[in-house]
């Protein structure tokens, strides 16, 4: 309340003064205003237009009215402190005497552009030529996302986000301008529902190819530091903190009050249930929970004294388990004791929590080699990467990891090594040395102790590399030895050191770098309990002698053909797991009021009631205490979904609107989306900045991720007819390079409006 009055001062005189002064009635208090704040207002677009203005009530209405802005357009104002530097108001119905307002101030309003961007913020848009800046015109929502660097997953959850129909209409209606929420200690200001307001606005208006959303990004990463920087993350995580924030930024209830949660102490579920979402609504009441949150029903069940607790809770997706196998398919290498033979890959299925051990069985099998002959190890980059224990874990192997199992006998196993000199000669003292490189597959090789000298090994090593060595032609030069066995190479030694060798023999560490002391021509040497021997070629030899394509070929097993099964499940499979009976684990266990302790309970999740739309998400990473995979199973999950819960209300039908999709695994990957556009009902396919025409049968893949699905009782019917082409990109190419800063043109003051 507004009004003016009269306040009679007594001075020292017997004059009595009498001033008009301001009363300002305001929620929790009044204040008296003496002096009424004098501040110039202006219009961003013609800055030279001051008007100057005394009042204590809100701004934006006066300046509306004063420039004659229609009032359905969206506005914003700045505080204009100094020549240069300009800081937003956000909150616009605030009170003169509330805002850092004070006389002398300028005060700027600037308009949305038809493109949903401000002339403010020059933000950056794709455009494909300088003709088509202002003469595109595109349908509205079908408008890739540049990608900043690894953010492909904010711009799927977005694209998913954008084509929610009643959440896109309130943005683009501007009705959350009414809704922002300044003081809730768990929002953010209202910054994150404007930023997010502001890339939607952009993406509708069908002026863009492109929308780089750089701001969004750096208030997300703002108030949610787990996205700072440019490291790739989950779609599902960026979503739900989007939901979470958009939700606490938007809430209706400004001051939440304390409720204390009762148990269902045998009352009717619907009693209960109805009385948890009105208890729900009284502190969260936002566009958000109107359109995402339902409600579970929680049984919690004691072990000991069957104490039954029912509790209802609210939601705002479902996170559903994937059915897991419990076998797991490796693809190994098996190399046998002929030096003949050439290396076999075989395809094993094995326990998935199984050891090393169950590997070398299943090998077994198909080899007839025992399971204690056998040495499994790892191979990466021409090295023993790791050689494993039979009692290792599985887990410890990953898929893309080259395994190799060799055969073995009871002597000392040798790790064994190929090596390539390298002649360099040092320029400054001009005397010449030796570096070596690894080269093709190393190898594992039984020896008997009493063969451990070094001409010994050297015809064992010859012997067992007699398929890569062209070693009858080098017979002929008398250029090798041809002897095979201790006798003869004792016998023959003499004529063996004057031959000229095909390589030398050097114990070396377990990186083949350094060597170590090996004992002379026909002493043995001992060796450690995993002992690591390099042979080093001349590179003239090597290439005279050794035939490098013939040493890396192998061989497939018939277990190699048998294609693998790609698991297939069913969505209603998921949810159904999902409502399974589970035990608490050890970490989280639930008191029981009865037995006044701690118990691992059975719980059980019921979905009592649904939303407007409802967004699922397949749990494809899968984290246990013994391995993390991601599950690329097919999920075959429905374009009409219909779907039951416990409310006594019929059976909800749904339409898929939009998919998010992960590829690659859980070190890397990248995501894209699907959604439905709700004007023409024509399906996209959104890669980043790249935006092309999708058919319903292309959606269901083994890369889906979160699903989007809208209830049938709230789609509106589309208002444009579909495209009569879609069969070619609605977008321009994906090699755009041209880049313009929209709004720099228009911009007429040198004042920096860019502290948003």
């Amino acid at each position: 309340m507004l009004g003016t009055f009269y306040v009679f001062f007594s001075p020292p005189t017997s004059l009595k003064l009498c001033t008009c002064i301001n009363v300002v009635d305001l929620p929790s208090t009044v204040k008296v205003e003496v002096y009424p704040v004098e501040i110039f207002l202006c219009l961003h677009s013609n800055m030279e237009n001051v008007v100057t203005a005394q009042f204590s009530h809100t701004i934006q209405k006066v300046m509306m009215k004063q420039f004659d802005v229609v009032e359905r357009a969206e506005t914003r104002l700045w505080m204009k402190s100094s020549d240069t530097c300009c800081e937003r108001l956000r909150n616009v119905h605030v009170n003169v005497l509330d805002s850092s307002l004070s006389s002398g101030m300028t005060v700027i309003m600037e308009m949305r552009n038809e493109d949903g961007t401000w002339p403010s913020s020059r933000p950056q848009i794709i455009r494909n030529s300088v003709e088509e800046q202002e003469s595109y015109r595109g349908q509205p929502g079908v408008c890739g996302l540049t990608n900043l660097g690894n953010t492909c997953f904010m711009n799927s959850a977005l694209q998913c986000l954008s084509n929610t129909p009643p959440l896109t209409e309130y943005f683009l209606q501007s009705a959350y301008l009414e809704e922002l929420n300044f003081t809730n200690p768990l929002g953010m200001k209202g910054e994150i529902a404007e930023a997010y307001a502001d890339v939607i606005k952009q993406m509708w208006s069908g002026r863009h190819y492109s929308v780089v959303p750089r701001l969004f990004k750096t208030k997300v990463g703002h108030f949610a530091s787990q996205f700072l920087g440019y490291q790739q993350h989950d779609s599902q995580e960026l979503l739900s903190f989007l939901l979470d924030g958009l939700h606490e930024d938007l809430n209706r209830v400004k001051n939440k009050e304390y409720i204390e949660l009762r148990d269902a102490d045998g009352r009717p579920d619907q009693e209960v249930a109805e009385e948890a979402w009105n208890n729900h609504r009284r502190r969260n009441n936002s566009v958000i929970v109107d359109t995402f949150h339902g409600l579970f029903k929680s049984t919690l069940v004691c072990p000991e004294c069957r104490k039954v607790s029912v509790t209802f809770d609210p939601f705002c997706y479902l996170s559903v388990p994937l059915p897991v196998s419990k076998d797991r398919v490796m693809e190994v290498f098996f190399v046998s004791l002929d030096p003949v033979a050439k290396p076999v890959q075989h395809r094993l299925v094995v326990p998935k929590a199984g050891k090393v051990f169950d590997l070398c069985s299943a090998l077994s099998e198909m080899t007839n080699v025992s399971v204690n002959q056998m040495v499994v190890a790892d191979v990466f980059n021409h090295r023993f990467y790791k050689i494993y224990h039979a009692d290792e874990s599985l887990s410890c192997i990953l898929d893309r990891d080259d395994i190799f199992v060799y055969e073995e006998g009871d002597e000392v196993v040798l790790a064994l090594y190929l090596r390539e000199r390298s002649h360099y000669r040092d320029s400054g003292s001009g005397s010449s040395s030796c570096g070596t490189s690894l080269f093709g597959h190393p190898l594992l090789m039984a020896v008997p102790r009493v063969q451990c000298s070094r001409n010994a090994l050297y015809h064992l090593f010859l012997q067992r590399l007699q398929q890569p060595c062209e070693t009858e032609e080098e017979e002929e030069k008398g250029e090798c030895p041809p002897q095979t066995n201790e006798r003869q190479a004792k016998r023959k030694g003499y004529q063996a050191r004057r031959r000229k060798l095909l390589f030398s023999i050097h114990a070396v560490n377990s990186n083949g770098t350094t060597e170590r002391g090996m004992g002379e021509d026909g002493s043995a040497f001992s060796f450690s309990s995993q002992p690591y021997v390099a042979i080093d070629w001349d590179p003239d030899m090597k290439k005279k002698c050794y035939n490098e394509n013939e040493a890396e070929k192998y061989v497939k097993h018939q277990s190699m053909e048998v294609p693998h099964q790609q698991t297939t499940v069913q969505l209603q499979e998921c949810i159904e797991l999902f409502t399974t009976v589970e035990i608490l684990e050890e970490e989280n266990p639930w008191y029981c009021p009865i037995c006044k302790k701690h118990q691992l309970a059975t719980k059980k999740l019921d979905l009592w009631s649904l939303p407007e739309v409802l967004i699922i998400h397949l749990k494809r990473f899968s984290y246990t205490k013994y391995s993390r995979e991601k599950l690329d199973i097919i999920v075959d999950f429905p374009l009409r979904l219909v779907i039951s819960c416990l409310s006594f209300t019929p059976p909800s039908r749904y339409d898929l609107i939009a998919v998010s999709n992960h590829y690659g695994g859980l070190r890397d990957g990248h995501y894209t989306s699907y959604a439905r556009n709700k004007d023409n009902g024509q399906w996209y396919y959104f890669d980043d900045n790249k935006v092309t025409y999708a058919r319903e049968e292309q959606i269901v893949t083994n890369a889906a991720y979160l699903l989007f699905y809208h209830r049938q009782d709230k789609i509106r019917q589309p208002t444009l007819p579909p495209p009569s082409d879609s069969s070619s990109s609605p977008t321009q190419p994906a090699n755009v390079t041209s880049h313009k800063h929209d709004g720099m043109e228009r911009a007429t003051s040198c004042v920096n409006m860019e502290t948003d």
